[in-house]
Protein backbone atom coordinates (compact mmCIF):
# COMPACT_ATOMS: atom_id res chain seq x y z
CA UNK A 1 0.00 0.00 0.00
CA UNK A 2 1.28 3.48 -0.80
CA UNK A 3 2.87 5.03 2.30
CA UNK A 4 0.68 8.12 2.29
CA UNK A 5 -2.52 6.05 2.29
CA UNK A 6 -1.15 3.70 4.97
CA UNK A 7 -0.36 6.71 7.16
CA UNK A 8 -3.77 8.25 6.52
CA UNK A 9 -5.58 5.08 7.65
CA UNK A 10 -3.20 4.62 10.59
CA UNK A 11 -4.20 8.08 11.81
CA UNK A 12 -7.97 7.47 11.69
CA UNK A 13 -9.47 7.34 15.19
CA UNK A 14 -12.42 4.98 15.43
CA UNK A 15 -12.74 5.77 19.14
CA UNK A 16 -14.21 9.14 18.18
CA UNK A 17 -17.26 7.45 16.65
CA UNK A 18 -20.25 7.95 18.94
CA UNK A 19 -21.97 5.02 20.60
CA UNK A 20 -25.15 5.97 18.77
CA UNK A 21 -23.36 5.73 15.43
CA UNK A 22 -21.70 2.44 16.39
CA UNK A 23 -25.12 1.02 17.25
CA UNK A 24 -26.39 2.14 13.83
CA UNK A 25 -23.50 0.25 12.22
CA UNK A 26 -24.18 -3.04 14.06
CA UNK A 27 -26.07 -4.60 11.16
CA UNK A 28 -23.27 -3.79 8.75
CA UNK A 29 -20.69 -5.27 11.13
CA UNK A 30 -22.75 -8.43 11.62
CA UNK A 31 -23.23 -9.02 7.90
CA UNK A 32 -19.49 -8.85 7.20
CA UNK A 33 -18.52 -10.89 10.29
CA UNK A 34 -20.90 -13.70 9.34
CA UNK A 35 -19.51 -13.82 5.81
CA UNK A 36 -15.92 -13.96 7.08
CA UNK A 37 -16.81 -16.75 9.54
CA UNK A 38 -18.37 -18.81 6.76
CA UNK A 39 -15.45 -18.01 4.42
CA UNK A 40 -17.95 -16.59 1.95
CA UNK A 41 -17.13 -13.65 -0.36
CA UNK A 42 -18.16 -10.26 1.03
CA UNK A 43 -19.90 -8.48 -1.85
CA UNK A 44 -20.97 -4.91 -1.09
CA UNK A 45 -22.89 -2.68 -3.51
CA UNK A 46 -22.93 0.89 -2.18
CA UNK A 47 -26.01 2.65 -3.53
CA UNK A 48 -26.80 6.35 -3.70
CA UNK A 49 -29.18 8.38 -5.86
CA UNK A 50 -26.76 9.59 -8.55
CA UNK A 51 -23.73 7.34 -7.89
CA UNK A 52 -21.53 10.42 -7.93
CA UNK A 53 -20.23 11.12 -4.41
CA UNK A 54 -20.98 9.15 -1.23
CA UNK A 55 -21.31 5.77 -2.93
CA UNK A 56 -17.90 6.18 -4.59
CA UNK A 57 -16.24 7.30 -1.36
CA UNK A 58 -17.71 4.19 0.28
CA UNK A 59 -16.82 1.76 -2.51
CA UNK A 60 -13.21 2.87 -2.79
CA UNK A 61 -12.55 3.11 0.93
CA UNK A 62 -14.20 -0.27 1.60
CA UNK A 63 -11.91 -1.99 -0.90
CA UNK A 64 -8.84 -0.15 0.40
CA UNK A 65 -9.52 -0.73 4.11
CA UNK A 66 -10.29 -4.40 3.55
CA UNK A 67 -6.83 -4.73 2.00
CA UNK A 68 -5.30 -2.70 4.84
CA UNK A 69 -6.78 -5.18 7.36
CA UNK A 70 -5.78 -8.24 5.35
CA UNK A 71 -9.35 -9.22 4.37
CA UNK A 72 -8.83 -10.72 0.94
CA UNK A 73 -12.32 -11.81 -0.12
CA UNK A 74 -14.04 -8.41 -0.09
CA UNK A 75 -15.40 -6.97 -3.32
CA UNK A 76 -16.95 -3.52 -3.31
CA UNK A 77 -19.12 -1.94 -5.99
CA UNK A 78 -21.33 1.11 -6.33
CA UNK A 79 -24.41 2.22 -8.22
CA UNK A 80 -27.28 4.67 -8.24
CA UNK A 81 -30.94 4.91 -8.98
CA UNK A 82 -29.65 6.81 -12.03
CA UNK A 83 -26.23 7.27 -13.61
CA UNK A 84 -24.49 10.66 -13.78
CA UNK A 85 -20.70 10.89 -13.28
CA UNK A 86 -18.12 10.68 -10.52
CA UNK A 87 -17.88 14.23 -9.18
CA UNK A 88 -14.36 15.66 -9.72
CA UNK A 89 -13.82 16.67 -6.08
CA UNK A 90 -14.30 13.03 -5.05
CA UNK A 91 -11.29 12.09 -7.18
CA UNK A 92 -9.32 15.10 -5.90
CA UNK A 93 -10.01 14.04 -2.31
CA UNK A 94 -8.58 10.59 -3.03
CA UNK A 95 -5.55 12.06 -4.78
CA UNK A 96 -4.89 14.29 -1.77
CA UNK A 97 -4.34 11.24 0.48
CA UNK A 98 -2.10 9.40 -1.97
CA UNK A 99 -4.28 7.46 -4.43
CA UNK A 100 -3.15 7.20 -8.02
CA UNK A 101 -6.08 8.34 -10.17
CA UNK A 102 -6.29 7.91 -13.93
CA UNK A 103 -9.19 8.77 -16.23
CA UNK A 104 -9.50 6.31 -19.09
CA UNK A 105 -11.98 8.38 -21.06
CA UNK A 106 -12.99 12.02 -21.42
CA UNK A 107 -16.72 11.69 -21.90
CA UNK A 108 -19.40 12.98 -19.52
CA UNK A 109 -19.20 9.81 -17.43
CA UNK A 110 -15.52 8.85 -17.49
CA UNK A 111 -14.20 5.48 -16.36
CA UNK A 112 -11.52 6.04 -13.71
CA UNK A 113 -8.84 3.78 -12.27
CA UNK A 114 -7.80 4.35 -8.66
CA UNK A 115 -4.85 2.52 -7.13
CA UNK A 116 -3.93 2.32 -3.45
CA UNK A 117 -0.86 0.13 -4.03
CA UNK A 118 1.56 -0.51 -6.86
CA UNK A 119 0.94 -4.27 -6.86
CA UNK A 120 -2.87 -4.13 -6.41
CA UNK A 121 -5.51 -4.24 -9.10
CA UNK A 122 -7.02 -0.80 -9.69
CA UNK A 123 -10.48 0.03 -8.39
CA UNK A 124 -12.69 0.84 -11.36
CA UNK A 125 -14.92 3.83 -10.75
CA UNK A 126 -17.67 5.19 -12.98
CA UNK A 127 -21.30 6.16 -12.49
CA UNK A 128 -23.86 3.46 -13.19
CA UNK A 129 -27.26 2.25 -12.07
CA UNK A 130 -27.16 -0.20 -9.17
CA UNK A 131 -28.14 -3.23 -11.29
CA UNK A 132 -25.61 -2.50 -14.05
CA UNK A 133 -23.92 -5.64 -15.41
CA UNK A 134 -20.62 -4.57 -13.84
CA UNK A 135 -22.18 -5.04 -10.38
CA UNK A 136 -23.15 -8.32 -8.67
CA UNK A 137 -26.62 -9.62 -9.47
CA UNK A 138 -26.97 -11.89 -6.42
CA UNK A 139 -25.33 -12.72 -3.07
CA UNK A 140 -24.52 -9.13 -2.12
CA UNK A 141 -25.53 -6.51 0.42
CA UNK A 142 -27.21 -3.36 -0.84
CA UNK A 143 -25.56 -0.69 1.31
CA UNK A 144 -27.61 2.50 1.15
CA UNK A 145 -25.45 5.60 1.52
CA UNK A 146 -28.21 8.20 1.25
CA UNK A 147 -31.76 8.35 2.51
CA UNK A 148 -33.06 9.37 -0.92
CA UNK A 149 -31.74 6.14 -2.46
CA UNK A 150 -33.23 4.18 0.40
CA UNK A 151 -36.63 5.70 -0.33
CA UNK A 152 -36.29 5.44 -4.12
CA UNK A 153 -35.20 1.77 -4.00
CA UNK A 154 -37.79 -0.07 -1.93
CA UNK A 155 -36.49 -3.34 -3.43
CA UNK A 156 -33.02 -4.12 -4.80
CA UNK A 157 -33.19 -7.35 -6.86
CA UNK A 158 -30.67 -10.01 -5.85
CA UNK A 159 -29.66 -8.38 -2.56
CA UNK A 160 -29.51 -10.76 0.39
CA UNK A 161 -29.34 -7.84 2.84
CA UNK A 162 -30.20 -4.16 2.83
CA UNK A 163 -27.98 -2.07 5.09
CA UNK A 164 -28.30 1.64 5.96
CA UNK A 165 -24.95 3.47 5.87
CA UNK A 166 -26.07 7.05 5.36
CA UNK A 167 -24.17 10.34 5.23
CA UNK A 168 -24.97 13.97 4.53
CA UNK A 169 -24.27 14.95 0.93
CA UNK A 170 -21.08 17.03 0.43
CA UNK A 171 -22.80 18.49 -2.63
CA UNK A 172 -23.97 21.41 -0.47
CA UNK A 173 -20.40 22.78 -0.64
CA UNK A 174 -20.14 22.63 -4.44
CA UNK A 175 -18.95 25.90 -5.94
CA UNK A 176 -17.78 27.33 -2.60
CA UNK A 177 -14.17 28.11 -1.55
CA UNK A 178 -14.42 25.24 0.97
CA UNK A 179 -15.49 22.62 -1.58
CA UNK A 180 -12.37 20.45 -1.62
CA UNK A 181 -11.95 20.73 2.16
CA UNK A 182 -15.54 19.55 2.70
CA UNK A 183 -15.04 16.61 0.33
CA UNK A 184 -11.85 15.66 2.16
CA UNK A 185 -13.76 15.78 5.45
CA UNK A 186 -16.50 13.54 4.03
CA UNK A 187 -13.90 11.13 2.70
CA UNK A 188 -12.30 10.92 6.15
CA UNK A 189 -15.68 10.46 7.87
CA UNK A 190 -16.64 7.57 5.59
CA UNK A 191 -13.17 6.01 5.86
CA UNK A 192 -13.32 6.15 9.67
CA UNK A 193 -16.72 4.46 9.78
CA UNK A 194 -15.56 1.73 7.40
CA UNK A 195 -12.38 1.15 9.39
CA UNK A 196 -14.57 0.61 12.46
CA UNK A 197 -16.98 -1.69 10.58
CA UNK A 198 -14.28 -3.92 9.13
CA UNK A 199 -12.13 -3.93 12.30
CA UNK A 200 -15.09 -4.93 14.46
CA UNK A 201 -16.26 -7.54 11.92
CA UNK A 202 -12.79 -9.06 11.81
CA UNK A 203 -12.72 -9.27 15.62
CA UNK A 204 -16.17 -10.86 15.83
CA UNK A 205 -15.37 -13.43 13.16
CA UNK A 206 -12.51 -14.98 15.15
Amino acid sequence: MYNAIQEFIDALDINKISEERKNALDGFVSFIAEKIQKKDPVNLNFICTHNSRRSHFSQIWAQTIAEYLGLKDVRSYSGGTEATAVYPSVLKAFQSVGFSVEKLSKDKNPVCYLKFAEDALPIISFSKVYDHGFNPQKNFAAVMTCSQANEACPFVPGAEARIPFTFEDPKVSDGTPEELEKYQEKSKEIATDLLYVFTKAKELSK
